[in-house]
């Protein structure tokens, strides 16, 4: 999306960050060198073999983990301690994560556990039941909100994590194999949802993916091999 001066302004800017894992006998290199800039509203997919540093990345990207070298920046802001309240907030408010294994709460029905990031905001609960049932309406589940996830199918269960992602309207969505645990048809519908938002609300989303045909309909691909950008 350009800026006033008609320059796209970058919502991920990450540079020269490298990750190395150590141990009393071994170092090993996650992520080397990596270079990359993510502008506001694009849908970026990340690809390459297991291992090779893809949810090292998103995880850096999302605050989860530090990176040992270099730089990142969200929405225009440099990420200095990783461990802090404020970067905590930020993460609560900036971004919102969708996993492959879903990691809904089993105890809690739909509505409860898509309310969940708005807890940590004190947003009161009329309000944030009032937006929970806006975010399953999105994704076509509002009339599921009373069920439990055992009652629902997979495709419905990752429906229901896009919904929690997005319920407190982050500016950037991250998403570790969204459809990994979904057939193709599900995977699709999944996918289609993520393009809606992305197009729609101008979500900037960053996807790990194996599936070349799912990373086939985002905007833009980057390759990592052995920790290290090869495209």
């Amino acid at each position: 999306m350009p800026t006033a001066n008609g320059l796209k302004k970058n919502m991920i800017q990450i540079n020269n960050l490298s990750k190395v894992y150590r141990t009393k006998t071994i170092e090993t290199t996650a992520l080397n060198n990596i270079n990359l800039h993510v502008e506001k509203g694009e849908f970026l997919s990340i690809m390459g073999p297991s291992g090779c540093g893809k949810s090292t990345l998103l995880n850096i990207i999302g605050l989860l983990d530090e990176p040992t070298s270099g730089e990142i920046k969200i929405d225009g802001n440099g990420i200095k301690t990783y461990n802090s309240k404020a970067t905590a907030k930020f993460r609560n408010q900036r971004l919102g994560f969708i996993f492959q294994s879903f990691h809904l709460i089993p105890d809690l029905n739909i509505l409860d556990n898509v309310e969940l990031p708005l807890i940590y905001r004190n947003i009161g609960r009329k309000e944030r039941k009032r937006l929970s049932e806006a975010a399953l309406e999105s994704v076509g589940l509002k009339n599921r909100m009373n069920h439990y996830p055992a009652q629902l199918s997979g495709g419905q269960k990752q429906r229901v994590a896009i919904a929690r992602a997005i319920v407190g309207k982050p500016n950037i969505i991250l998403a570790d194999e969204p459809t990994g645990n979904l057939d193709s048809a599900m995977g699709n519908e999944v996918m289609d949802i993520l393009i809606d938002l992305n197009k729609t609300s101008k979500t900037t989303i960053v996807m790990v993916t194996h599936d070349a045909n799912m990373a086939k309909r985002t905007d833009r691909l980057m390759r990592l091999y052995d920790g290290t950008q090869i495209q």
